[in-house]
């Protein structure tokens, strides 16, 4: 089996693996800090300069132990759903700076999705400083919900819960709203409310500072914040919304879903509450636990391009033309 690499691009962070050409865990992981988004201005170049910084390194052999060529590199990165162009430009970037035969380059939830559930149908909801819920279904339907972005959308993200617990701080703090912990915690990690505006935007990426807020908001809310509790239940519901909608457009019964992405780890505050939203959809929604994560998600599809994925993947060739996403046709059935 050839080696491959997988990369995972976020607003946070960007995580690289190496699998050199066997199977079971990646040989090597390397991580850097994440990128705004292919969407976003310079997004592109910001992509590209975290994908090179997280790669490069698993490719650097040691004396008697050369690097491995990979066959392959593929990148499930943010914003290429909403900026396929983007998303081509990249990997053509990639395909000239990287030692290697193909690139890749998809949405960080395509990857997520294939990961999550094998590279089979179902939906998957992949919350971090964003979220989007991704439906594929049996007849090749697919479908995605929100994902528009820090400022259009992201419904239940991270940067949404924490945006709203600054909100919520900011509007104690004037008098405006009612009392709550929320304005200490943001204190804490921020300091002078005065100075929040400047704080939110001094890293470059105001998105995912805000969703380094989303834990002290989870936290308040387990521990009886009105105002938190507040926050973590809206976000739950846009969350739950969201799966709904996809299991819709797509069809079928008894649909997989599972939830991945790195605000799972808010746990029960959480998920306690979107479990109770899919409770009540008149189609049997099968809640189950990853089989992988988004970097298994890029390894499957760096290899085979007959998953059901491969309408929505950017993939570029050495000595040929790059291809860009069709409109989805009906897959081969799934096992």
């Amino acid at each position: 089996m050839s080696a491959v690499v997988a990369v995972d691009l976020g607003k946070t962070g960007c995580r690289a693996a190496l699998w050199n050409g066997s199977d079971g865990p990646p040989q090597r992981i390397h991580e850097v800090p994440g990128a705004p988004g292919l969407a976003a201005e310079n997004g592109v170049a910001a992509a590209h300069a975290a994908v090179l910084a997280a790669v490069l390194p698993l490719l650097e052999g040691d004396e008697g132990d050369p690097a491995p060529r990979p066959a392959a590199v593929c990148v499930g990165a943010a914003g290429a759903a909403a900026a396929p162009e983007a998303a081509r430009t990249l990997a053509g970037l990639l395909l000239a700076d990287l030692p290697t035969d193909e690139v890749a380059v998809t949405s960080d939830a395509v990857t997520a999705h294939a990961g999550a559930l094998g590279g089979h149908t179902g939906v998957v909801l992949a919350i971090g400083t964003g979220s989007v819920a991704i439906g594929i279904g049996d007849d090749g339907s697919y479908a995605r919900v929100d994902g528009w972005g820090p400022w259009l959308g992201d419904e239940g993200s991270g940067a949404w819960i924490g945006a709203a617990g600054l909100r919520a701080a900011l509007r104690a703090h004037d008098g405006r709203g009612p009392d709550t912990a929320l304005l200490a915690a943001a204190v804490e990690r921020f300091g002078d409310p005065d100075r929040l505006p400047v704080a939110l935007g001094h890293e470059g990426n105001p998105a995912r500072t805000a969703a380094s807020f989303a834990p002290d908001v989870a936290r308040l809310a387990a521990a009886g914040d009105t105002a938190a509790s507040a926050i973590i239940r809206d976000a739950a519901d846009a969350l739950g919304e969201a799966v709904l909608a996809a299991a819709r457009r797509i069809g079928g019964e008894a649909l997989s879903v599972t939830i991945t992405g790195g605000l799972t780890g808010l746990g029960e505050p959480l998920l306690g509450p979107l479990r109770s939203a899919l409770a009540g959809f008149p189609r049997s929604l099968r809640l189950r636990s990853p089989l992988g994560q988004p970097l298994d998600g890029a390894r499957l599809l760096a290899l085979d391009a007959r998953a059901p994925h491969e309408p929505h993947v950017v993939r570029v060739r050495a000595a040929s033309s790059p291809t860009v996403p069709t409109p989805p046709v009906p897959p081969p059935a799934v096992a």
